[in-house]
């Protein structure tokens, strides 16, 4: 895979030019217009070919192994209280079940504690 290497551009150009009095904004435009100089080209004698081009690297990398799996609740997003309706579970009219999961849930919650499921 082709990479650009900005950091060693960026310490190139910057050791070579002052940039006391410029904005960042002046400093980034020109350092876009210096890679887009066009200079010689080192591995081909008598050609050209733009700056950035001599900071891109040839890098191998590992593969990534995508992760393709069903969203599991972990339970973290819990309160006593609030949207999430209340972690206890009374029984008689203060309760309802899960539209989705069928576990007892506060009456006034909007998500399930369990699965996350919006309530109706």
């Amino acid at each position: 895979m082709k990479v650009f290497n900005g950091k060693t551009a960026a310490e190139e150009y910057m050791s070579s030019h002052t940039l006391t009095f410029s904005t960042p904004e002046l400093t980034l435009t020109r350092f876009a217009f210096w890679l887009g100089d066009i200079i010689p080209d080192p591995k081909n004698p008598g050609q050209t070919m733009l700056r950035i081009m001599a900071y891109v690297e040839e890098k191998d990398f590992a593969p990534v192994p995508i992760i393709d799996e069903e969203y599991v609740p972990t339970g973290a997003i819990r309160s006593s209280g609030g949207i999430y309706g209340s972690l206890k579970t009374e029984s008689g009219a203060s309760t309802k079940f899960c539209s989705e999961c069928g576990i007892k849930i506060s009456l006034n919650a909007k998500f399930c504690t369990e699965c996350g499921a919006t309530q109706d």
